[in-house]
This record gives C-alpha cells, structure tokens and sequence, in this order.
C-alpha cells in the first residue's frame, strides 16, 4: 500500500468554492481501480493550504489514474482553485514498531 500525499495551495479568498468542489471530486479519485480510500483536510497555519492524502495498492495505480479519463474529471473540479501547482509525493507502508 502507497500513500499520495499532495500539498494543494488553494488561492487565498477560494477556500468555500475549493472544499465544496472537492466534496464532490473525492468520490471520483475513490472510483479509481486500486484505491482505498482518500481524504483532504485544512492546515491549521495557513487556511488556504490542504493536504490529500489518498491510498493507492501501487505508485503504478497512482499513474494509472492520472492517465485515465477520472483524472480529467477531478483536475477540472480542483485545479482552478490552486495558486501553484500541488506538491505530490508518495509514502511506503508505516515502519513496523
């Protein structure tokens, strides 16, 4: 399992229009093969900044969606609220304790 963490700079004043959209945009990334679940939460500091975490079987997964028609359909309900383009970085399993 992979998690998708991306840093989405939403453009300041935007904040209500970007959570109403990716309301509707989450299940669209959760339709996507190999996918279990995804979630966006508001940074405390800076209220125009949120973080997707989402969690993929594979990085190939990932790529796959991003390839894929489901892709379009989430860019064009979420990228016309960034200010730059999101930070996105992907994390293994938690270390075993």
């Amino acid at each position: 399992m992979i998690l998708e963490h991306a840093l989405l700079p939403v453009t300041a004043g935007r904040e209500q229009e970007f959570e109403a959209s990716v309301v509707r945009a989450l299940p669209i990334i959760e339709s996507a093969p190999d996918c279990f679940g995804a979630e966006v939460r508001r940074q405390d500091e800076d209220d125009s900044t949120y973080l997707l975490l989402v969690r993929w079987g594979s990085v190939q997964a990932h790529m796959a969606f991003r390839a894929s028609p489901l892709f379009d359909e989430w860019r064009s309900l979420t990228h016309p609220f960034y200010r730059e383009r999101p930070s996105v970085t992907h994390f293994h399993e938690p270390i075993k304790r």
